[in-house]
């Protein structure tokens, strides 16, 4: 009975096979060739770049989800492409020449220059005296536009009212009070600028000891 019923598996398997090569074109069998050949050209072209060997690393990229965040910055990216106008490519075009153009000129102008220049401010500590120094300035500079603005005022009521020379014009000048008070201004200056003078004088002498 077994051998019976092996006997007719075999027979119906002849029967299927025969019916196969039966339905099979010569059509069909070149198809089959040759996509049988391109598979094997490709497994061939993978195993002589080596991209068996990148399989083990986009798989630790697939467990740690770097692959799929991969996935969506590509996505964003091609996102953004397609919302990209020509318009707008052209002003980033447009704007990356500036910049280049800006980076020449400063190299041109020196730049490196100016750069071993604030080096060398930097070693000596000046760079951190103008730092402290600049706020103190920036508060006075209220001051020396008054100063200025002052110098030229006078200097064109000089040229409006030339000095009638003399003594006696001296002494009329030194009897009015505007006069006195700006003499007095500027002995209270001198005499400012003078302690200054000395108290720096006297502190770079006592570094120096």
């Amino acid at each position: 009975m077994e051998a019976q019923g092996q006997g007719g598996a075999l027979c119906e398997w002849e029967h299927l096979t025969g019916a196969a090569r039966d339905a099979v074109t010569d059509d069909m069998v070149a198809r089959l060739a040759e996509a049988a050949s391109a598979a094997l050209e490709l497994l061939d072209r993978v195993n002589r770049s080596g991209l068996a060997k990148a399989v083990p690393v986009l798989a630790q990229m697939a467990h740690n989800g770097d692959l799929e965040r991969v996935a969506h910055f590509a996505r964003a990216v091609g996102a953004a492409e397609e919302a990209l106008t020509e318009e707008m490519v052209a002003r980033l075009a447009e704007a990356a020449g500036a910049g280049l153009g800006l980076v020449d000129r400063l190299s041109r102008g020196g730049l490196d220059r100016l750069v071993a220049m604030l080096e060398r401010l930097e070693a000596q500590g000046a760079l951190e005296r103008i730092a402290q120094a600049l706020p103190r300035v920036l508060a006075r500079l209220e001051t020396v536009e008054a100063l200025l603005a002052s110098l030229e005022q006078a200097v064109e009521a000089a040229e409006r009212a030339p000095a009638a020379g003399g003594l006696r014009g001296l002494w009329r000048l030194l009897k009015e009070a505007q006069s006195q008070q700006a003499l007095g201004l500027f002995l209270a200056w001198g005499r400012a600028l003078k302690k200054r003078l000395q108290g720096g004088e006297g502190a770079g002498a006592a570094s120096g000891r």
